[in-house]
């Protein structure tokens, strides 16, 4: 079976858990350079509003280059208290919140000085909550271009590529008699509407 890699993201979307779910084993690149508008920093769930975009403050980069293990978060605005006042004010009303929120709540306690070692915590915690058991492993050094016993999907997940929408069967989301189904939003929105059966919308 063809091995994957993906870019750290935070809470990132139900296409890149369906993809982990479906794999035996994915590296998380751990040595490409900062990028900003990606997945690596930030989230998208479903609000009362419409979609709401959650953004990890990260310390100013003097460089253009910064690799990533190195990103340093900011305190600016509070953005854990932010974060999760927006996520509860979201999803309290969904069947699972009650049920996940004391599993997903210390992770906006604890202050994180990195942005990689959050996002792969937090992604740990969320893989047990759904059952995934895939090893997640970490590259060793940066490799440009892959062998073909890899699946490249560093860049391919991406808030600007729009092509996958739609490639996901829908399921009940609180808003949707408001705005249709969503698809592809934070993989929370996927846990706190559908619990258990979540594993079952991503490997399907």
């Amino acid at each position: 079976m063809t091995e994957i890699v993906l870019s750290t993201a935070y809470l990132a979307p139900v296409e890149y858990y369906s993809k982990i779910a479906k794999t035996e084993t994915v590296f998380i690149e751990n040595y490409d350079f900062y990028q900003k508008q990606t997945y690596r920093n930030r989230c998208c769930i479903a609000a009362a509003n419409g979609t709401m975009v959650l953004t990890i403050p990260v310390e100013k980069i003097s460089s253009e280059k910064l690799v990533i293990r190195d990103v340093r978060i900011s305190d600016h605005d509070d953005w854990q208290n932010h974060h999760w006042r927006s996520i509860e004010s979201a999803y309290n009303s969904t069947p699972f919140f009650e049920y996940y929120k004391d599993e997903l709540m210390p992770f906006y306690e604890k202050k994180w000085p990195f942005l990689f070692d959050f996002n792969q915590e937090i992604q740990k915690k969320v893989l047990e909550l759904l059952g995934i058991e895939t090893l997640i492993q970490l590259t060793k050094e940066y490799t440009g271009n892959l062998d073909e016993s890899f699946l490249d999907l560093r860049e391919a997940i991406h808030p600007k590529k729009e092509n996958h929408r739609g490639t996901f069967k829908s399921y009940y989301q609180v808003f949707d008699q408001r705005y249709g189904f969503q698809p592809n939003l934070s993989i929370i929105d996927l846990l706190f509407n559908m619990g258990n059966e979540s594993i079952i919308s991503l490997i399907n």
